[in-house]
């Protein structure tokens, strides 16, 4: 594996792998018995915007392992082109791990590297986001087989990248939103061609319910409009998808309720939905650390575990 820029660039053999990995280097975690696989290696982290979780557990995860993570800073491709940075600092370092408003702008970046390149968000997916969401749902469940995910809300880099990964493994994931709002037609028919499991769209909510049981409900922050306008067309559109306790009967028995952070409650989810016992969130977020310090390993190293 040179790079990881989408869930794409991954079959279900190399994911299996990753998370059978990531499920040792958790239990490492826990005894405080790291193995100082990477040491020695620079690591670029270069990120845009204020998320936190993702970018601490990268770095915590790298010197744990021994490597070397150095903060980069700037946004990419703000005032210089990215395949002229992507030469640059690849005198450098090891690996580049990015943050980048732009998917375009990070493929440029990754085609002009000469070390491997890992997606750490762009408006197009979020891959390292949903690693660690299987990791922590295979642990839970048991198992990955025949997982039903239903995702409420638009066509955000998150629900790009569940779809993705209905492409690669055996699993069921339906976006629920209002119409305008889906992944376009022709994008789902692309993955919908070659994909392993199945995957569906729907502008119901009460469709949840009949869903049932379904393993993992997940949601993501609303739309940002930028007139008051268009924020008040936003909330009259999604306020039938706002997610309530009653939603969550749907769940199976070990199903769980996993609305992205940063969670805003009374806009994609109730505050008591958010409350609710099966919102395993905040455990969920744990692996991002374990799955994302496997992906680490593999890139660097070859792990072919």
């Amino acid at each position: 594996m040179k790079s990881l820029l989408s869930l794409l660039d991954l079959d279900q053999t190399a994911v299996t792998r990753l998370l059978n990995r990531a499920d040792e280097l958790h239990d490492l975690w826990h005894r405080r018995q790291m193995p100082q696989a990477i040491r020695g290696r620079r690591v670029a982290l270069w990120f845009y915007g204020t998320g936190f979780r993702n970018r601490l557990a990268f770095e915590i995860g790298i010197r744990a392992m021994g490597g070397d993570p150095v903060y980069v800073p700037g946004e990419l491709g703000a005032g210089e082109p990215a395949e002229d940075i992507a030469r640059y600092l690849s005198n450098w370092f090891d690996l580049l791990i990015v943050r980048s408003r732009s998917h375009d702008a990070l493929r440029r970046f990754a085609e002009n590297s000469s070390v491997p390149v890992i997606n750490a968000r762009t408006d197009r997916g979020h891959p390292c986001e949903i690693l660690g969401d299987l990791q922590f749902v295979r642990r839970h469940r048991g198992d990955l087989d025949n997982l039903r995910v239903v995702f409420v809300g638009e066509h955000t880099n998150l629900c790009r990248s569940w779809l993705e990964a209905a492409t690669i493994l055996p699993i069921h994931v339906t976006q629920v939103c209002p119409q305008g709002y889906e992944l376009p037609a022709a994008e789902f028919a692309t993955l919908t061609k070659q994909a392993v499991g199945t995957l569906a769209i729907t502008h119901t909510m009460e469709e949840i319910l009949a869903m049932a049981p379904v393993d993992v409900l997940y949601t993501d922050c609303r739309p940002k409009g930028k007139s008051e306008s268009e924020i008040s067309q936003i909330r009259k559109n999604f306020l039938p998808y706002q997610i309530a306790v009653s939603h969550l009967d749907c769940l199976s028995d070990r199903g769980v309720f996993l609305p992205c952070p940063p969670v805003t409650r009374g806009e994609e989810a109730t505050a008591e939905a958010v409350s609710d016992q099966r919102n395993l969130n905040y455990r969920a977020k744990e692996f991002l650390l374990h799955s994302q310090n496997a992906l680490v390993e593999t890139i660097l190293i070859g792990n072919d575990r």
